[in-house]
């Protein structure tokens, strides 16, 4: 039996799926911290869920929008079970022998109101579904400009990412205007700066572990 027969899944495709999943999970844990960019504040879990951006459309470029679409909606099997983990951990008693300021502070970081999980599951199947459709969209009208196909891709799908996110977890429990323009400022400037040569990166990966098979 041949090593294609074997393992029929491009080595592209088997690696960016792996390196998908784990970019889904990561994103809500990281988005606990907020860090300072110059003047601007944004949550860390932007940056996973650029390399999700990245990851996506250079999915996309290699193996068309309909196997990418395909990874986003696999994407959302670790994001629920890592969301149900989390609600299964919390909900298990803490051993006597934990610190209880370990505990304490595992509690707050991964304890959040159904709000806020409902608002980052629609906001990831949504901005990422935007994501393919338009960088795949571009495509025809920009010829082979990746770099502006996924830059414009990123920052469309982040700024939808934003309002879905911010509106349904915080819409009614505080005023959310200045958070919004802050993040939406902060996230775009990020996708303009990280997805352009990020996503050179990721194909050129792509294109050589397929050549490798």
């Amino acid at each position: 039996m041949t090593d294609s027969a074997a393992f029929p899944l491009s080595r592209s495709l088997f690696a960016f799926a792996i390196f998908y999943g784990g970019m889904v999970c990561i994103a809500g844990v990281l988005g606990n911290k907020q860090v300072a960019l110059g003047p601007l504040a944004v949550e860390a879990g932007i940056f996973a869920f650029l390399m999700l951006v990245v990851t996506s459309s250079a999915t996309a470029e290699l193996h068309g929008r309909s196997v990418a679409n395909k990874l986003v909606i696999v994407g959302f099997v670790p994001l629920l079970v890592s969301l149900a983990l989390t609600l299964l951990v919390l909900g298990l008693p803490a051993s006597g022998k934990m610190e209880a300021e370990r505990l304490e502070a595992f509690n707050l970081m991964m304890a959040a109101t159904p709000r806020i999980w409902l608002g980052g599951i629609l906001a990831y199947g949504i901005s990422q579904i935007l994501n393919v459709t338009i960088f795949t969209r571009l495509k025809s009208g920009t010829g082979r400009m990746l770099w502006l196909r996924a830059g414009v891709a990123s920052v469309l799908s982040q700024v939808v990412d934003t309002l879905i996110f911010i509106t349904v977890a915080f819409y009614g429990v505080f005023p959310i205007g200045g958070l919004l323009a802050g993040q939406l400022i902060a996230k775009v400037v990020l996708s303009l700066v990280m997805v352009p040569p990020l996503i050179y990166l990721f194909v050129a990966l792509g294109r050589r572990l397929d050549r490798a098979a």
